[in-house]
């Protein structure tokens, strides 16, 4: 199933770059959820995260004929919605009060799981580091070396943010509890 999914998106992407709006628009489709989740988490907003998946499609649009892998689609097109939130944090440089009751009213439309909504609460609270590779770890199921390569970091560094990462979390989803 895998394989097939990897040559359809390869023909897709060899269609897009030849200037097929409708290629690319299969292309977008496959990965829309994905990407709008993983830029909710960056942006922690609906608007912010439409406004950074917007920009990331646009981006992708104007860049594919950079692509060269057209296997690599979905790696591509995540580490440019990745770059793409952090910039945006960057320029904003602002926090984002939210107030719990309404975090936990928006975590069901991403998460059918009531446990899931603490999770990704918590993991919304990282640092963009550990965030990172949890959600390419955990979210998109990349293998460590896969983050390695993604990042263009050391895979050491990537397993020590991701155990960093995890026991943040432990000590954050145990506070919830507690306080409960």
């Amino acid at each position: 199933m895998k394989g097939g999914r990897v040559l359809n998106i390869s023909k897709l992407v060899t269609k897009a770059k030849k200037g097929n709006n409708r290629a690319f628009q299969e292309l977008i489709n496959t990965e829309k959820t994905k990407l709008y989740k993983m830029a909710y988490l960056y942006m922690k907003n609906e608007d912010d995260a439409l406004e950074v998946f917007q920009e990331t499609v646009y981006k992708a649009l104007t860049s594919l004929k950079d692509l060269k892998n057209d296997t690599y689609f979905s790696t591509w097109i995540t580490r440019i919605l990745i770059n793409t939130a952090i910039d945006q944090l960057r320029r904003k440089k602002r926090v984002i009060p939210m107030e719990r009751d309404f975090l936990e009213s928006k975590a069901p439309s991403y998460t059918d799981k009531e446990a899931d909504s603490d999770l990704l609460n918590a993991i919304k609270g990282l640092d963009e580091k550990y965030k990172t590779v949890l959600v390419l770890r955990f979210y998109r199921d990349y293998t460590i070396k896969q983050i390695a390569e993604f990042l263009d970091c050391p895979e050491g560094t990537v397993k020590t943010n991701i155990h960093r990462g995890i026991a943040l979390l432990r000590d954050q989803l145990k506070e919830v509890i507690v306080n409960e």
